[in-house]
């Protein structure tokens, strides 16, 4: 019963903060497109329940091109490719506001697993039976993972919370991650990725093995 409430709370709230923060979120889109040349928005596409993939909305907070260049999906303190009004976006987690629309429309929610890339850690026909569980529900702006370090926790472990928050999903929970994320946003906590390439594919090969 609370899948159905959930998704119902998250169509009233995507459209109430929608209308009600539509001047902040104008103004956020012109500060993107003056500071630095490209688009406002950052488009990609994410896999999202049932395995189904949708493409995500974002502020763009790295220069055009960013996922070809230096790190790639890894980005580190100070790295270079991130523009100046990038930096306070992310720092805010201001950048993933355009996400209410992803909500609005079905494709996300509010509170989930984080909607992984098509080919990172690893494709989909690469997860075990056991972590396709994480897609059974729609993905999330925040989830337990998030509030349990971040990217700075291991995809393996990303993904253990991903399956523990499927197993234990309920509003208690919900509001649990909820408070937690606004907690730690304000502190800016563990927002910077500490692996590598190299890491997540030895990370993904010692699971399998």
């Amino acid at each position: 019963m609370y899948i159905y409430i959930k998704r119902f709370l998250d169509i009233v709230f995507s459209v109430v903060f929608l209308v009600v923060f539509s001047p902040f979120l104008l103004i956020i889109g012109l500060a993107v497109r003056l500071g630095s040349r490209g688009p406002a928005l950052f488009r990609q596409e994410r896999i999202g329940r049932d395995g189904k993939i949708f493409r995500i909305f974002k502020f763009r907070s790295m220069t055009v091109g960013a996922e070809g260049t230096g790190s790639g999906v890894y980005s580190c303190k100070g790295d270079p490719r991130v523009t100046k009004i990038g930096r306070f976006l992310r720092a805010l987690s201001l950048d993933e506001l355009p996400q209410l629309f992803n909500i609005l429309a079905g494709q996300m929610s509010f509170i989930g697993p984080r909607p992984v890339l098509t080919y990172h850690p690893w494709p989909l026909a690469e997860y075990t039976e056991e972590q396709l569980g994480r897609f059974s529900v729609r993905p999330g702006i925040t989830g337990l993972a998030q509030v349990n370090g971040r990217k700075q926790t291991p995809w393996v472990k990303r993904i253990e919370f991903d399956l523990l928050y499927v197993k234990k999903i309920s509003f208690i929970t919900d509001m649990s991650i909820l408070f937690s994320t606004v907690f730690k946003v304000f502190k800016s906590e563990k927002n910077l990725s500490e692996q590598d390439a190299e890491t997540g594919k030895a990370l993904a090969t010692n699971l399998k093995n």
